[in-house]
């Protein structure tokens, strides 16, 4: 089934763990290697955010799509993140998230920040989600993201980079991982997709998103 059929419907409204995975260079690589393990049944919502040139169409979510079993379809302007689902920033927006989990876009323009801007998306997820927030910093040049990253620490939200070896532009990570006080975990690329599936499975029981097993 499309994508885009598949995203359709009002979404569960609730309670869960949203997932921001923002990338530049090299990115393509790291969302990839993240999202192919993710479970079908992850009880969080996923967006990801890669800079993208705002002159030319993005096939970033066809791509990723064929590389998980989440379903994956780009963001449109009052499109809803729904659990077990993934949204894709576009090229030549900011996405920007509101208060009941949708999407907001608005034109990046020619000038800088970057485009698609990583902190603004994660500065707008915190305030959205609160401690439900997963902020997911992976390769890229500059440093975009250091400051949404620390938005969502401020506001109780999780801060995950991959490491500096394992990411093929660490500078995006770099700059989070240097943000005093910010980062909650450093791990192997690899690595990323089990801590993030524990994280979000344990978050979303805690938020009553999911009925603990019986001991």
């Amino acid at each position: 089934m499309p994508a885009a059929q598949r995203l359709s419907g009002d979404g569960d409204l609730g309670r869960f763990p949203v997932v921001a995975l923002v990338c530049s260079a090299g990115g393509l690589h790291a969302l990839t290697t993240v999202l192919a393990a993710l479970p079908a049944s992850l009880p969080a919502a996923v967006i990801t955010l890669q800079h993208q040139s705002p002159d030319h169409d993005s096939h970033l979510a066809a791509l990723l799509d064929r590389q998980t079993a989440l379903p994956v379809a780009p963001a449109f302007d009052g499109a809803r993140l729904i659990p077990g689902n993934v949204l894709v920033a576009p090229a030549g927006r900011h996405t920007l998230i509101r208060n009941d989990l949708s999407v907001v876009l608005i034109p990046s323009g020619p000038l800088p920040p970057y485009r698609p801007s990583g902190d603004l998306l994660l500065t707008t997820l915190a305030l959205a989600a609160g401690p439900r927030a997963f902020a997911v910093v992976l390769s890229g040049y500059g440093n975009d993201g250091a400051t949404g990253a620390t938005a969502v620490h401020k506001l109780g939200g999780t801060v995950i980079a991959s490491s500096l070896e394992t990411s093929a532009q660490p500078a995006m990570p770099k700059a989070t991982i240097e943000r005093a006080g910010v980062i909650d975990h450093v791990v192997a690329l690899g690595a990323v997709t089990d801590l993030l599936t524990r994280l979000v499975t344990a978050a979303a029981a805690t938020v009553g998103q999911l009925t603990p097993e019986p001991t």
